[in-house]
This record gives structure tokens, C-alpha cells and sequence, in this order.
């Protein structure tokens, strides 16, 4: 034994006297995206709420950086609504964001926490691919808009309409049901969109893999959704009444429900 209490022989080939006294810290937690299914997963009606729930789970994970972001989304979309054609960027940019935020909620899941950064990732990581998703949904939806009205109202009372200038005495009827075909029409265009920033951004899918995966899990979902859209809407309604202040809770709570749909149907 040294004076230093230690046995000299215990000495390896690596040890420095002189290298500084090192801590073990926490191993890095590694990103894994799970095993994408080759065909998604069928729910119980049930989990329609139960994404709910869990979307939940994730905003009181951090609520003031939640809050905070769609603070700072609701601003860039009002901002950019007030500008003609520019407001078309918002469209473009959204499922850029979306991807971001759905790298915030992987982040949270994994106890990595939720950074502001996260609502701009997605121009980081497979920006190109998710730019193309928003002007794919912008082209389908304004194809859909602009067929249902010229039918509706033919091609000048069409271009009229969606431009802010509609005809100066529309038949009401004719108009309404206009909207309601255009709204039913738009759904399967939503359903392409849902879920496709997720599987670009976790899984690498192009642009129209991504959709068109996205819609199939839409497809064999029905019934949850039917039960997730019935309860959002009731959480909207009750969101709404406090001078819409709850929208900053209920918005958090989409996009995590988002995730962990996303997760129930294509993930094993």
C-alpha cells in the first residue's frame, strides 16, 4: 500500500494519474421510431378517446412551452392571413410544422422534454418532402373548391367566390349545399394529410407514400375517429366559451393525439 491507501498494483495500463476526475452521466436516450407495419393497425371505437387522453398526458408534460408555441402559430397565421397570396405559405408551411411538433412529441415520450426549437424542426428534417405534402393538399383542395362552385356557379361565380368576391345574389340553397359537397369532398384529402408529416419525418416516406399510407390508416379507423371527432368537437365547443382561451389548451392536445394515433396505427 502507497500513502495514498491505495494498492500500487491495482494499476492498469490506462490509468492517468493527471487526467481530470471524470462523472458518469445518463446515457443518451436513442431515437428509435419504432417498426413501421406494413398495413396499419385496426383500433376499438374506444381509442378515439383514449388519443385524447393521451394527447393530454403530453401537454401537462410541459404546458407553458405548448402554450407558447401555438401562441407563437396562431400569430404567424394571423399575420400571414392579412396578406394576400402570402397567406397561401401557411398552407405550404403547415405540415413543416406539424413534422416539427411531431419530433417534440417523440421527445417528450422519450423524457427528453419539449424545446420551443421543436415547432421549426421540421425545416431541418426532410423539409423538401414535407413542403411537397402541403402543396400537394393546397392543389387538391383547390381543385376540389374550384369544381364543387363552377359547377355550383359556374366557372366566373366560382373564381369569385374562392377569391373573396362572391356573385352579388347567390342562391343561398345552391350555395350551401355547394359548401357541404366541398366539405365532404375535402375529407379524404384531410385523411391523406393526417398522419403524413409523422411518417415522413420518423419513417423517410416520400410525399405520396406518405399520404397514401396515411389515408389507409385513416380508412381502417373509422370508428375511432368517429368517436375522436365527436369529443373534440364537444372540447371545442367548451374551449370556445371562455373568449376562446382554451383553444390554448385543446391545440397541445390535437397535436399530441396526433402522435399517439399515429403510433397506435402504424407502429407494431
Amino acid at each position: 500500500m502507497d500513502t495514498t491507501g491505495r494498492d500500487p498494483s491495482s494499476n492498469d495500463a490506462s490509468h492517468n494519474p493527471f487526467q481530470a476526475p471524470r462523472s458518469r452521466v445518463a446515457d443518451p436516450i436513442p431515437e428509435n421510431n419504432g417498426v413501421l407495419l406494413e398495413k396499419p393497425n385496426r383500433n376499438d371505437a374506444g381509442r378515439g378517446w383514449a388519443w385524447l387522453s393521451e394527447g393530454w398526458g403530453l401537454f401537462k408534460e410541459a404546458p407553458g412551452t405548448w402554450i407558447g408555441i401555438v401562441v407563437v402559430m396562431l400569430l404567424l397565421g394571423i399575420v400571414l392571413n392579412l396578406i394576400p397570396f402570402v397567406n397561401l405559405l401557411f398552407s405550404l408551411a403547415y405540415p413543416v410544422l406539424f413534422g416539427g411538433l411531431m419530433l417534440g412529441c417523440r421527445s417528450l415520450e422519450q423524457g427528453q422534454g419539449l424545446a420551443f426549437g421543436h415547432l421549426f424542426a421540421g425545416f431541418q428534417s426532410r423539409f423538401a418532402t414535407l413542403l411537397l405534402v402541403g402543396l400537394l393538399y393546397l392543389l387538391g383542395s383547390a381543385v376540389i373548391g374550384f369544381g364543387v362552385f363552377a359547377v355550383a356557379l359556374g366557372a366566373s361565380g366560382a373564381v369569385g367566390f374562392l377569391s373573396g368576391t362572391p356573385p352579388e345574389a347567390p342562391d343561398l340553397m345552391v350555395l350551401l349545399l355547394a359548401v357541404l359537397v366541398m366539405m365532404a369532398l375535402l375529407v379524404p384529402v384531410m385523411m391523406a394529410v393526417w398522419f403524413a408529416p409523422a411518417l415522413v419525418v420518423f419513417h423517410d416516406k416520400g410525399a405520396l407514400e406518405a399520404m397514401g399510407l396515411s389515408f389507409r390508416g385513416c380508412l381502417r379507423n373509422i370508428m375511432p375517429f368517429l368517436v375522436y371527432g365527436i369529443a373534440g368537437m364537444v372540447l371545442g365547443f367548451l374551449a370556445t366559451i371562455p373568449l376562446a382561451l382554451g383553444w390554448l389548451i385543446l391545440m397541445p392536445v390535437f397535436i399530441g393525439s396526433t402522435y399517439k394515433a399515429y403510433k397506435d396505427i402504424f407502429i407494431a
